[in-house]
């Protein structure tokens, strides 16, 4: 399986051979996930680890009315191995069907919506963008994994549905160092590798990286104007996605957001929607419903829509848009402000000015009250000029004052993030972030 086609033909192959298999009232669901794949590790400004991942795995959902098993398969590319192992598969969830209790809130798809998305590859060659970082960043200790390439997903039902999915993406995780925790991250990611932007970005970070050389400056705990990047941002808004949008979490009361479905609100700027259209991952999911392009999850400051998952649909009886198991958005997307990203300093005057943040966690959910810390390079701005790198703060503020009653504006310019985690496959998670400017933003140490 060398190409799209191939891994695609490939797939509908299995489906069809596990449609053979099928015995009197069963029903299936298959989704099919894999990647071809370039990794590249950096230390010090060296090449370390090159290397190359190619893998696929279906995961088969086997359904005889209310009782369902799952089982997942490794797969070699070779049907005379793969039939077997699928076979075997479907044995032993077979074996499982009687012993497991009716599944009260199952649900799948059962009316045919077939999908094709084929993106082209206008990626280089891994050794030619390697050696455009390489030579950008060998005199720099410069550390950090570039990941690009192929991803594919698939899904297949007994009813004779097919959907497939293939994308080519980037994505350039680094950080430039200076001296132990002094040290400037960044990221460059997307479709299409310019050489042009990934300079900016480290020309960006180097200039950056002479600030943090200067002698930091500790200042007392309290309320400042900060300038809120968008990584800095995106670590704020993956925090409120644990359970925060989902339907779930909304009516046990488990939500952060509970305070918006009653007479809560953000600023009118904020707009927030789960943009499928615009993301990396597919629009289908693993009960075989499709998503839609986009789903508007707050609207002009106001709570709009939850996540709903097919078993959240069942349970509490209404329709799913699409959403996984988890509820969790994946496509994240914020809409742009009026702010110019040359005017912040300025606008910032004096303050702190915040490219990350780490280690967030609720200290009040019901409030939407989080707590975490600075990260990296942290400056302090007095009339509108970076003077000085700020050492480690501590922050607690609600979402409601940071996009709400504290916002002074976000960003024309926004951030396309890609999620770097790589644990089992390359993630499929996008955000498109502006940065925010907020008034009295509290630390606490």
């Amino acid at each position: 399986m060398h190409d799209i086609i191939k891994y695609q033909d490939y797939f509908y192959k299995l489906a069809d051979f596990i449609d053979q298999q099928l015995q009197a009232n069963e029903v299936y669901l298959c989704d099919f996930a894999a990647e071809k794949s370039d990794f590249v590790r950096f230390n010090k400004g060296k090449i370390r680890q090159p290397g190359n991942v190619q893998q696929a795995y279906i995961n088969i959902d086997l359904i005889q009315n209310q009782r369902h098993a799952t089982g997942k398969v490794a797969l070699s590319g070779d049907m005379e191995t793969d039939k077997p192992r699928i076979t075997s598969v479907l044995s032993a969830l077979r074996e499982k069907l009687p012993h497991i209790p009716d599944d009260p809130y199952l649900l799948y798809a059962t009316e045919i919506n077939s999908s094709e998305s084929i993106a082209n590859n206008q990626l280089p060659a891994a050794n030619e963008v390697v050696n455009e970082i390489y030579s950008q960043i060998q005199a720099h200790d410069f550390v950090g994994i570039y990941a690009a390439g192929g991803i594919f997903h698939g899904f297949a039902n007994s009813f004779g549905q097919r959907n497939w999915y293939s994308c080519n993406n980037f994505n350039l995780d680094f950080t430039l160092y200076y001296d132990k925790d002094k040290a400037v991250k960044s990221a460059y990611a997307g479709f299409d590798w310019n050489n042009a932007s990934f300079q900016s970005k480290v020309n960006e970070g180097l200039q950056q990286l002479e600030i943090l050389k200067r002698k930091s400056r500790t200042i007392k705990p309290g309320k400042y104007r900060v300038y809120l990047s968008p990584a800095a941002l995106h670590e704020i808004l993956q925090l409120l996605s644990w359970g925060g949008f989902g339907l779930k979490s909304q009516q046990t009361k488990n939500s952060a957001l509970l305070r918006m479905l009653t007479d809560q609100n953000l600023d009118p700027s904020i707009t927030l929607i789960e943009n499928t259209k615009q993301g990396i991952a597919p629009n289908f999911q693993s009960e075989g419903f499709i998503k839609p392009a986009e789903i508007t999850l707050i609207e002009k400051g106001i709570h709009k829509s939850a996540l709903i998952s097919p078993r959240s649909a069942k349970e509490y009886n209404v329709i799913t848009n699409g959403a996984n198991n988890e509820e969790a958005p994946i496509s994240l997307d914020l809409a742009a402000g009026n702010l110019a990203n040359a005017d912040i300093l300025s606008q910032l005057d004096t303050g702190i000015y915040i490219n990350n943040l780490w280690y967030l966690n609720y200290s009040d959910k019901p409030a939407c009250r989080m707590t975490g810390m600075t990260r990296f390079a942290t400056f302090w701005v007095e009339k509108g000029e970076i003077v000085a790198p700020l050492n480690v703060m501590r922050f607690d503020e609600t979402l409601y004052r940071i996009l709400g009653e504290q916002l002074i504006g976000l960003t024309q310019e926004r951030d396309f993030i890609m999620d770097n985690d790589t644990y089992y496959q390359r993630s499929t998670s996008s955000a498109r972030l502006p940065g925010a400017l907020v008034d009295d933003f509290t630390f606490t140490l």
